[in-house]
């Protein structure tokens, strides 16, 4: 796709949307799963919490020992990672009891580092514990009852080793990590096959615009989305006015051939009743503005025609009948002409300008070949575009040929080498400017028949 690709752009567009959104999407998922995993593991330690205080009160000394295990060996094993710890407060001569796994360590409570209690007067946080653990603790504040010494504040804390935590969110953040690639490459792939299908009527009205230049369709035609229909309205409103702005140079051009050449040739025959110098000059004048007036009416009718979109031409017929056309006129000549030309090649352009060009150019040939004509039609790919195709009409003679330097010359307007031949010299100048209205050109070479070869590169399908 190019970079200033309306699919690029749509494409591009939705997936920086996939790579912003969807790692957000993946961070606040890893947060609320933390939170869960936090709240799972909190609801563990709590257990564990209430069975510590339940053991104490049931002891009924508030220097009793509870149940050094809570029913968990792991409280028993050194630095396992979980941990119990009863701290008396207020005044009196109560000592710290810890688990067996602390051994003669000690916890740092949430309160010691000013850690908000909840509705329950239940403290938690993260600590650092023994042998550099990061240890996740419930505190909570207790008031006993003891008969012996009266009522005793205390400090129960219950502490585990917060790796289960981090070892749970890691298999999350993993699988979460897989699950997001594979939905975001699911949603890029789904975005391209959405634009492409989003697209299509675009390359429809494409396809479409290129049957009518070609000839197959005079307008956009088939069901398009509600939201292109007005585009292809007004394209086919365009394509009508295109054709009728150019019937109406056609008939404005016809109207000044008959305006003018009416009086001119009025003019040309009072000029050849008149022997005198003054009527030799009137008659030379006026049919030098013939010649003109016909070169520039010629470009006229050429513009206008090659303006309209769609016509297309069958090359053979046309070839075979301008090949007998001038094998009559110069059959007293003994010239032969041959022409080679491939079945269903078409030229892209109108019926009258392709017989004019290639007309022209074997007019010019027969006038300068001393036997032989041959004219070859070839189809070839269009080497400038990289696209389509061109028509390759190469007309080659036996004459005399022409110097190099004057093959540029031969094809300007009303340029005769030779005054001798009959002409106005506007052939070739014709030709090629026609063919620079249909996109193509003329150029001149020498031809292996010794002569001149003239090449005429044309659009064809």
């Amino acid at each position: 796709m190019r970079l200033n690709s309306l699919a690029l752009r749509l494409f591009a567009a939705a997936s920086v949307w996939a790579l912003v959104v969807l790692p957000i999407t993946g961070i606040v998922l890893i947060s609320v799963y933390r939170g869960a995993v936090e709240r799972s593991f909190d609801a563990r330690l709590n257990v564990y919490l209430t069975n510590l205080v339940a053991n104490l009160a049931a002891s009924r000394l508030g220097t009793a020992a509870p149940s050094p295990s809570l029913g968990d060996p792991l409280f028993t094993l050194p630095f396992s990672g979980w941990y119990w710890q009863i701290t008396p407060l207020g005044p009196g001569s109560q000592s710290l009891q810890t688990s067996d796994s602390l051994l003669d360590q000690r916890l740092v409570l949430p309160s010691e580092i000013d850690a908000l209690a909840d509705g329950n007067l239940t403290r938690r946080s993260y600590v650092e514990g023994p042998e550099k653990q990061r240890l996740r603790v419930l505190e909570r504040e207790i008031s006993l009852n003891d008969p012996n010494t009266g009522t005793t504040r205390f400090s129960f804390a219950v502490a585990g080793d917060s790796a289960e935590i981090e070892m749970a969110i890691d298999e999350f953040r993993n699988l979460l990590v897989v699950a997001l690639t594979i939905l975001g490459l699911g949603l890029v792939l789904a975005t391209y096959f959405q634009v492409r299908f989003g697209l299509r009527p675009l390359r429809a009205i494409g396809k479409g615009l290129s049957a009518i230049r070609s000839g197959e369709s005079e307008k956009l035609e088939g069901e398009l989305p509600t939201e292109i229909v007005p585009l292809q309205r007004e394209l086919n409103a365009l394509i009508q006015s295109n054709r009728a702005i150019v019937e109406r140079a056609r008939t404005h051009v016809g109207n000044l051939a008959h305006a003018l050449k009416t009086p001119l040739s009025v003019i040309t025959n009072e000029a050849a009743g008149n022997r005198t110098r003054f009527g030799s000059k009137v008659g030379e004048q006026a049919e030098l503005m013939r010649n003109q007036i016909d070169h520039h009416l010629n470009r006229a009718s050429m513009a206008a025609r090659s303006g309209i979109t769609g016509s297309q031409t069958e090359v053979k017929p046309v070839v075979a009948a301008v090949v007998r056309a001038l094998e009559r006129i110069y059959e007293r000549r003994g010239l032969t002409l041959v022409s080679s030309c491939p079945e269903g090649v078409t030229f892209a352009g109108e019926k009258h300008d392709l017989e004019e060009m290639v007309g022209n150019l074997l007019d010019n040939a027969c006038k300068w070949a001393k036997s032989q004509v041959v004219l070859t039609v070839a189809l070839g790919a269009d080497t400038d575009t990289g696209s389509g195709q061109f028509l390759a009409v190469s007309v080659d003679d036996d004459g005399p040929g022409l110097p190099k330097k004057e093959m540029l010359a031969a094809i300007k307007r009303g340029r005769r080498l030779d005054e001798t031949k009959p002409g106005s010299g506007l052939g070739l100048s014709i030709v090629a400017e026609l063919a620079h209205l249909y996109k193509g050109k003329l150029s001149l070479e020498k031809s292996n028949k010794g002569g001149l070869r003239a090449r005429l590169d044309l659009p064809g399908f």
